[in-house]
């Protein structure tokens, strides 16, 4: 699979950590920066990587700032991403198997490295099951898209 990472300054060390599990477990991984820990924004970072999920460039991605919710406000105003701020494995298993998130985000700040690797393996280890979750999922794409998910009636 190919995953995109990126980080803001805060986020840089635990993005470097992220890019070796990725790779440790198989998948090509994409860094698109930031490259150091100087100043940067962390909306910049997170539409460009939000973008490469959207266009299918990649399958999914890996998003990092202080606390991720920055990260995770700005790739979710990219049509077709669904990222999930994840702060323990149990909420990164249900991002994936209940919600098909295609885009985690965490914190730089707050996870500590054994965490983070926990994270990031059970996130990737993980499939969306479908089901009555995927009606769910059509609801947030017809959100999404301007329409009342109420119209959205199965699967």
């Amino acid at each position: 699979m190919k995953i995109a990472v990126g980080s803001d300054h805060r986020g840089f060390e635990a993005k470097e950590q992220i890019k070796a599990i990725v790779t440790q477990m198989g998948h090509k991984c994409i860094d698109f920066g930031t490259s150091d820990t100087h100043p940067v924004d962390y909306p910049d970072l997170a539409y460009l990587v939000a973008k490469a999920v959207s266009n299918e460039e990649v399958e999914r991605a890996i998003l990092v700032c202080a606390t991720g919710l920055g990260m995770s406000i700005t790739a979710n105003k990219i049509k077709g991403i669904r990222a999930a701020l994840c702060y323990d494995e149990l909420s990164a298993q249900i991002s994936r198997d209940h919600n098909d998130a295609n885009v985690l985000c965490l914190s730089g700040d707050q996870i500590g490295e054994v965490l983070l690797r926990k994270i990031v393996e059970v996130w990737l280890n993980t499939e969306f099951s479908g089901g009555r979750h995927q009606r769910r999922v059509n609801k947030i794409a017809a959100i999404e898209a301007g329409k009342d998910p109420k119209e959205v009636k199965n699967g």
